[in-house]
């Protein structure tokens, strides 16, 4: 019952944070009304409640800590969660200002491997709104930032009152104050956001705050936001209702795209006040852990993946983007912005070594930095071995939030088809013992122009103009065993080219369904001197890909649809067209053996979980008891190119297969057969979540 009090409690308040009727004024910092709420709410805090009778109370505290990890280029796909906590916490404390907190139960679940160990603070609530000097992370991440509503504070900060909430309770209304807060000097640890003030005794009823980059001890560091919600006990006493605070770390050796986030979600409820407790009890450290006799007598209910609240998957929930939004509003963008310097720059581990037909052993890396104002440059080269050939491409480019421009140039190889086959790791491993190399390149060189821009129709949109010279590789490696099949036949010409792509991340949509698109509408004009084989010919070009996952009860269903169109008015070289075949795009067949001008490609695969042997894996935890049986059907559509030798004709290509992902999923093991002139097909690899990384 409780947590249905608290759940009503924090849904009133966040109406009213959010739509409820605001009586704006204009921003005034430090006029004589700000002040004057900021110092009342000060001296009630030194007061510690002493006036109100509060002398103790006990409460439990529920809530989720949960380790998620995100990658990928914008970092805009959700990210996953790797590890979750589930706890509950007895919560005492004694007047003046005395906490103690017993974690009576706790559970967890590792999704994939991770040695990861929490703070002890974050495994609990903050009971006082923080004392008079703010620290995090037992002190490693932020240490020593003064509170606003201290005496420290009061010279450290500005405020403005902003807005007027009304708070509609039960026989009366109370008016909350919005009041801003941002440091008189941004390049000192302080905090960043806004308090919500009782405008008749000055009680903190909310926080809502960022750091600003002097208050974080860790370089890793990108945000660390808070929000904490109290409310009204007794219809006296405001005490802690609703906590958050999410922790985002990124590389700080390697420009990857990639973030670890801490995540901690609380309701805090069964309050009991003035119930006799005395000082000794809180002698020892704040937070400590029940004996396991006593967790052992604590009995959840369910799975905690299934308990998990609905945003913990979102990028950021609400809450925590308006604190961030507001954050960037109150001062200057560098004052919370990671510190600049030189990184390694790659798009993945494949970036450094790889394996393919073309090149042989390939070698490379690269260098990025990211100057003020948005500003960033990126250098990246490669050598091939059997090629003898140094690949190279550079960028500078401008970012904000919502819009980029970026100038480029390359002299590098470009693949042929849309979709990928492998992954880089396994595609290398494959083409140096096998010759199974899935890989069609060909060579380009090119200089141009891009605009990108986020958040219209919930997308990225990025384009690209292009002046380019493009030609056909020659086959220089050999493999270990096996033997390469022929390079692409690309044909030498010179291109203007622009090309639209559009990537709309996954995101809840109706149903249930987990949905993501991506789309590139593509034209190019294309011309040669080769006297033999002229073209002057304009090819357009689109193709579209669409996810679509569901979950079940017992299972997941995965829907997963692609195709595009090309035509021109005159002759479609080769590296202009759509190609299938391979394990994704078309399992049961072989690599690229339908080259089209027209084609579709559906899958249908239904995942479920399956017994599986437990595996101890010392410090990162224990291989999960369970894998994933994902049976599958696919169907795809080709029309062929008129000029170019297929071996299939026009038509419907289906296939069928079964794979099986064990060791967190983390593996994908897949044995198919195509239905009509195809083969049996066996192909291991990683999940294709992480083909962004290799």
């Amino acid at each position: 019952m409780s947590r249905v009090i608290a759940a009503a409690w924090a849904a009133c308040l966040s109406l009213a944070l959010i739509a409820g009727p605001r009586a704006a004024t204009a921003q005034s910092w430090n006029d004589a009304r700000s002040r004057a709420l900021a110092e009342s709410a000060t001296v009630r805090r030194v007061r510690q409640l002493a006036d109100t009778g509060l002398k103790d109370y006990r409460a439990v505290a529920h809530g989720y800590v949960t380790f998620l990890a995100q990658l990928g280029e914008g970092l805009a796909e959700p990210p996953k969660v790797v590890k979750a906590d589930e706890l509950v916490n007895e919560i005492y404390w004694l007047a003046p200002n005395l906490s103690k907190q017993r974690i009576v139960g706790r559970r967890d679940t590792l999704l994939l491997p991770t040695d990861i160990s929490y703070h002890r603070d974050h495994l609990g609530i903050v009971q006082n709104n923080f004392p008079a000097i703010i620290r995090l992370g037992d002190g490693d991440e932020v240490r020593d930032v003064p509170h606003p509503l201290s005496a420290a504070g009061l010279a450290a900060y500005d405020f403005a009152i902003t807005d007027s909430l009304p708070l509609q309770l039960p026989g009366r209304t109370i008016v909350l104050y919005e009041v801003k807060v941002r440091p008189k000097d941004d390049r000192q640890p302080r905090i960043v956001g806004a308090v919500y003030i009782d405008r008749d005794d000055a009680q903190v009823v909310r926080m809502a705050f960022n750091f600003t980059r002097a208050a974080f001890l860790d370089n890793a560091l990108e945000d660390l936001f808070v929000v904490i919600e109290n409310g009204l006990i007794g219809a006296r006493f405001w005490l802690p209702r609703r906590q958050e605070i999410e922790i985002r770390r990124g590389g700080t050796w390697l420009d990857y795209p990639v973030r670890g986030i801490i995540r901690g979600r609380w309701e805090i409820g069964d309050y009991a006040v003035n119930t006799g407790l005395t000082p000794a009890f809180f002698n020892g450290a704040e937070i400590v852990v029940a004996p396991r006799a006593v967790q052992d007598t604590f009995h959840f209910q369910g799975r905690i993946l299934d308990s998990l609240p609905p945003d913990v998957r979102a990028v950021t929930d609400a809450d925590i983007q308006k604190v961030r939004e507001e954050a960037r509003a109150l001062v200057r963008a560098q004052a919370l912005q990671r510190p600049q310097r030189f990184l390694l720059s790659a798009s993945g581990a494949s970036d450094f070594v790889r394996v393919d037909r073309a090149e042989g052993f390939a070698v490379g890396g690269g260098v990025a930095t990211r100057f003020g104002g948005g500003a960033d440059a990126a250098a990246r080269a490669r050598y091939g071995v059997d090629d003898r050939t140094a690949k190279a491409s550079v960028q500078l480019g401008w970012q904000s939030p919502r819009a980029g421009v970026r100038l480029f140039a390359m002299r590098d190889y470009r693949e042929a088809g849309d979709i990928r086959e492998r992954s880089g790791l396994v595609n290398s491993i494959a083409a140096q013992e096998l010759g199974a190399d899935a890989t069609d390149p060909y060579g380009v060189q090119a200089v141009g122009a891009g605009l990108d821009a986020a958040g219209l129709f919930g997308a990225r949109w990025r384009f690209d103009l292009s002046l380019e010279r493009q030609h056909a590789l020659d086959l220089r490696a050999r493999p270990q065993a096996g033997a390469y099949p022929r390079m692409l036949p690309a044909t030498p010409l010179r291109a203007v080219r622009g090309a639209l792509v559009v990537d709309r991340p996954t995101s809840l949509s109706l149903f249930g369904t987990e949905v993501r698109a991506t789309g590139e509408l593509r034209v190019s004009r294309l011309t040669t001197d080769d006297a033999s084989a002229p073209i002057a010919s304009t090819v357009a070009r689109t193709f579209l890909a669409l996810n679509v996952e569901r979950p079940f009860e017992r299972g997941r269903l995965v829907l997963r649809t692609s195709g595009g169109v090309v035509g021109g008015t005159g002759a479609v070289p080769a590296q202009e067209l759509l190609y299938a075949g391979g394990p994704v795009s078309a399992p049961g067949y072989a690599f690229h053996s339908f080259a089209s001008r027209a084609q579709v490609t559906q899958l249908a695969e239904w995942r479920l979980g399956i017994p599986a042997p437990a595996i101890l894996l010392g410090r990162f935890g224990r291989v999960p008891g369970r894998a994933t049986l994902a049976p599958f059907i696919q169907a795809t559509f080709a029309r062929p190119a008129l000029d170019v030798d297929v071996a299939h004709p026009a038509g419907l290509y289906p296939s069928a297969g079964v794979a099986l992902q064990p060791f967190f999923d983390l593996l994908r093991l897949q044995v198919a057969r195509g239905l009509r002139h195809g083969e049996w097909q066996f192909n291991v690899d990683v999940s294709r979540e992480f083909w962004g990384i290799l």
